[in-house]
């Protein structure tokens, strides 16, 4: 009964106890479901381009057309220096939509789930930036908390608030894209549970609702990952020109 509880598959289990000099690295369903997206994702990739011609085919066609909208997505929102983030951004929005769609799988797991990888993503991206201005303006990073055009008067209430509003950064990233996808797969299971405990001749309205409301969340798994590149792109965007 335990298994067939809505909120069940959101609890990260160990299956494959491994410990290395005392220190615990057991691999957990959150870092396989990650390992199994990545690999498929990839798979899927390399199926798409692997016969490569001058008259692409539908497949490669397909592919040809994924990558130019995740690099069209970057160069818009990093401007003259988009194309050198093409590869990552390629990488972040594959990783974060296969690990988004795999979730969907019937008994897999779903590892957007869990905040502490989207934290993870998030703070990566974060800290990043942080390099970026200080690598890119020195200790111009600084002038970024205070805004050009800013009556002195201003300064002790203004610098408090952008402080603040570049902290909030990460936490944005990450608990948007976690509490978008915990809560379609809450609702997916909330309705399958009712459908499966339902008597038999009611039994297909709920299902029904179910694989309608799938429909739903494959968008809203590729919507959450292109919306946490798009505003990865533009931190980054906005630690190479700071008030642009």
């Amino acid at each position: 009964m335990e298994g067939m509880q809505p909120l069940h598959p959101f609890t990260v289990h160990t299956q494959l106890p491994i410990e290395l000099f005392g220190v615990d690295i057991s691999l957990t369903n959150t870092a396989i479901a990650l390992l199994l997206a990545s690999v498929c994702s990839t798979a899927i990739l390399m199926l798409l381009l692997q016969r490569q011609s001058i008259l692409p085919g539908r497949w490669q066609l397909l592919g040809e057309l994924y990558y130019d909208f995740v690099r069209n997505m970057t160069v818009k929102n990093i401007h003259e220096h988009g194309e050198r983030y093409v590869p990552v951004m390629f990488t972040l929005f594959t990783l974060i939509a296969g690990s988004n769609m795999i979730g969907l799988m019937p008994g897999s797991f779903a590892p957007t789930t869990q905040i502490v990888v989207t934290g993870t993503l998030a703070i990566a991206v974060f800290l990043y930036t942080i390099y970026l201005r200080i690598r890119l303006h020195g200790w111009g990073f600084f002038h970024a908390f205070a805004p050009p055009g800013i009556p002195a008067l201003l300064l002790p209430l203004m610098v408090p608030v952008e402080i603040l509003s570049f902290l909030a950064r990460p936490v944005s990233l990450a608990v948007r894209l976690f509490a978008n996808m915990t809560a379609g797969h809450t609702v997916l299971g909330v309705i399958a549970f009712f459908g499966l405990l339902a008597p038999w001749y009611i039994q297909w309205v709920p299902l029904s609702l179910s694989v309608a409301l799938l429909g739903v969340e494959i968008f809203i798994a590729a919507i959450q990952a292109y919306i946490f590149c798009v505003l990865s792109c533009v931190y980054i965007d906005d630690a190479i020109h700071p008030h642009s």
